[in-house]
């Protein structure tokens, strides 16, 4: 029962997200064909308008977008008449979602570590190095760490490329760009997690039962810290893929970002709702799967529809 509710709750989220989008991009003053009003005869204007249903009210083209998203159809790109905006994504997609994978990944590993590290050595060294860490990645953000990465790791020292994508190696440099941040803010999430939890009755009451230290931590300690982390994966795995419009651009990566930033400027509607709603419906999916993951990682948490 919880699983179909949340699955119904999925899909009014979608829509209300789908409608929202369809209605700002319909209410933002200008024209996607002004540009070639000085050009073109109006009667050939008006036969484009035709084709992409704009010289239908606001209601008609509402329903026919519905009708069209129903079926898995986001219609044309007005800027490149050829291509769909589901080919568009399919091209995109694959670049940009192994780019925010590696970076997730990255920043989910060392992100843990420093903050396990950091609570385990409390108002130590390796506190305060984990921390110093965390605040220089929290700091400094992509669109600036990227060009410092390209001119010492490809220009100066020559260890990496410079942009394009191809090989694993051309993943490096924006992988590293995009992981700093959330890697940052996952060390110090992990860290007061932690703090919080060893100083738990029940974590006291096992060490002074004799439990190993090691035990102590992996049983006790990270298995119950860890679950904050687990709720700020799925909105983070998101944000990650979206992300890397700023890092595509710098590294001239083929994702989905280059589409959607060219799409803002050209005003090409179909493009901009389709990556819009594609993002929503990643980010819905996503929280949803983390959502019935927490019932393995804690049995204590229970899957009902009133949330007890």
């Amino acid at each position: 029962m919880y699983i179909v509710k949340r699955i119904l709750i999925m899909l009014l989220t979608i829509w209300v997200i789908a409608s929202l989008t369809f209605l700002i991009m319909k209410f933002i003053p200008g024209d996607p064909f002004a540009s070639d009003a000085d050009v073109l005869p109006e009667e050939v204007l008006q036969n484009i308008r035709a084709k992409y249903n704009l010289d239908e009210p606001i209601a008609v083209q509402y329903v026919l977008y519905m009708r069209d998203l129903v079926t898995f159809d986001l219609g044309f790109s007005i800027q490149s008449e050829t291509r769909s905006v589901n080919s568009i994504i399919a091209d995109g997609a694959p670049a940009s979602a192994l780019l925010g994978l590696q970076a997730l990944v990255i920043a989910l590993v060392l992100g843990l570590l420093l903050g396990i590290v950091a609570a385990l050595n409390h108002n130590k060294v390796l506190d305060y190095a984990s921390m110093f860490i965390a605040i220089i990645g929290i700091s400094v953000p992509s669109f600036i760490l990227a060009p410092l990465l390209i001119k010492y790791f490809a220009v100066e020292w020559g260890m990496l490329p410079v942009a394009s994508w191809g090989t694993w190696q051309h993943s490096i440099l924006p992988t590293l760009a995009l992981a700093a941040t959330p890697l940052a803010v996952i060390a110090r999430f992990m860290r007061s997690s932690m703090l919080e939890v060893t100083n738990q009755n029940y974590i006291k009451t096992a060490d002074a039962k004799g439990l190993s230290k090691t035990k102590l931590v992996i049983r006790h300690g990270i298995r119950n810290a860890i679950l904050p982390v687990i709720s700020f994966i799925g909105p983070l795995f998101v944000s990650l893929i979206t992300g890397t419009f700023v890092i595509e651009k710098i590294f001239a990566i083929p994702g989905i970002g280059r589409y959607f930033v060219d799409s803002i400027f050209n005003r090409d509607y179909p493009v901009i709702m389709g990556t819009t709603i594609f993002f929503s419906v990643l980010l819905v999916l996503t929280l949803f799967i983390i959502d019935i993951s927490y019932r393995y990682i804690d049995p204590r948490i229970k899957l009902t529809s009133g949330g007890e």
